[in-house]
């Protein structure tokens, strides 16, 4: 028969309350454990982010632009009269020298004009002529009444003289003498007066003519000027150079002032670069830099730069002082580098695909196993095309994660696989 034990029951009963309460506790460390952990590092494959390493040293300051190849040489070839385009000897692309013929204009009145004008000229120079002969043939005249006058003169005072001396002989009456006398002074009176005249019809010639000749040269320059309008007519380039760009068509009626062509010269090209204007600040006429032209890289230097701003650039004209390579020519897109200056002795990593320079960007620096990678505040510095200065937060040899890393941006550590 079964005998009842007390004191066993009891045991029982205290082993489970402390069973229980031994559970309990370590439940409740088991959640305060699990609630201290902190979240696990999402995973980022390693050779999906750019990784580099902080370094000390020269760093290169450059700025970088989209730009293309413009000539220093430009010619627009435009129209002086109105005109229809009658015959184009050229297309763009072709070789020009001063004389080449680009196209040719047919007006009408512009070639009468300048027969009118050839006319007018002709009878000018003529009624020059004719001028010049009866202004010649008046003080030939003039000079032959002077002559005349003067041999009067001389007779008469010398027969007042012959009279002189018979009246003191008494061979000529006092009559005589009054008589001879008064036509020696009448007639030395009437040889000044055909002197001056001779005289001033000898000095008119030059002022007549002179007036005359005023009006030859100016229909001379009329007729020159009608010359010329005819002769633009055949459009020459005017430089030697390549035929670059020719706006109109066979037929077509064009104004005077209106653009013909464009040549330019090829062998002189400068490049216009267009750089970002938060990066322009810096850019100094002088500055070197690099052309690249998809077929090679010219040297030049900053020769200017646009003080307004378009479309958020700056045009910066950089001469190139290198031989060009092939296939080098206007209107070439290129890649144009400046350079701005040199710091020594600076800390320094490659530029990140985030943030500004002079800014406090939040960086993944690697762990020293290299396995995870942890959020640092980083206050950067001066910046270049490939670089950026450090100047609070990283020390040279670190190693961080330059990758846009914005995905992540609600975790401060990530682990690399």
């Amino acid at each position: 028969m079964d005998i009842p034990r007390p004191d066993q029951s009891k045991a029982k009963r205290k082993k489970r309350i402390i069973y229980g309460a031994v559970g309990a506790l370590a439940l409740i460390g088991i959640t305060v454990g699990l609630a201290r952990l902190k979240p696990a590092a999402p995973s980022v494959e390693r050779n999906l982010v750019w990784i580099d390493t902080v370094k000390r040293g020269q760093m290169l300051r450059q700025v970088r632009g989209l730009g293309t190849l413009v000539p220093e040489e430009i010619r627009w070839i435009a129209a002086r009269t109105q005109g229809r385009v009658d015959k184009i000897v050229l297309r763009p692309g072709a070789t020009v020298t001063p004389d080449s013929v680009i196209l040719h204009l047919t007006n009408p009145d512009v070639e009468q004009a300048a027969a009118n004008a050839d006319s007018q000229f002709k009878a000018a120079e003529a009624e020059l002529l004719n001028l010049e002969v009866s202004l010649k043939s008046g003080v030939l005249q003039a000079e032959s009444l002077a002559a005349s006058a003067k041999a009067d003169y001389e007779l008469t005072r010398l027969s007042a003289e012959v009279n002189d001396a018979l009246y003191k002989d008494g061979l000529v009456s006092s009559l005589d003498l009054r008589l001879s006398k008064v036509r020696a002074e009448q007639a030395a009176t009437r040889h000044e007066i055909e002197q001056k005249r001779f005289r001033f019809a000898n000095d008119m010639i030059a002022p007549q003519l002179a007036v005359k000749k005023a009006e030859v040269d100016r229909f001379r320059a009329l007729a020159k000027l009608r010359h010329d309008e005819l002769d633009a007519l055949a459009v020459r380039a005017g430089m030697n150079g390549v035929l670059q760009l020719m706006p109109v068509d066979v037929g077509q009626q064009v104004q005077p002032g209106s653009n013909l062509a464009r040549v330019a010269n090829p062998t002189r090209l400068k490049a216009e670069i267009r750089v970002a204007e938060t990066q322009a600040k810096d850019i100094q006429i002088g500055q070197l830099a690099q052309v690249d032209t998809r077929n090679g890289i010219v040297a030049g230097k900053v020769a200017r730069v646009d003080p307004s701003v378009q479309n958020g650039t700056v045009t910066v004209d950089v001469f190139l002082e290198g031989e060009l390579p092939r296939g080098a020519r206007p209107d070439l897109s290129v890649d144009g580098t400046i350079e701005l200056e040199r710091l020594d002795e600076v800390v320094y990593v490659g530029r990140p695909a985030f943030g500004q320079e002079r800014s406090t960007v939040g960086i993944f620096k690697l762990d020293a196993d290299g396995v995870y990678a942890t959020r640092t505040q980083v206050q950067l510095g001066r910046s270049s095309v490939n670089t950026i200065e450090i100047v609070k937060g990283l020390v040279p040899g670190d190693r961080v994660i330059l990758s846009d890393m914005s995905q992540w941006d609600a975790n401060d550590r990530v682990k690399l696989n």
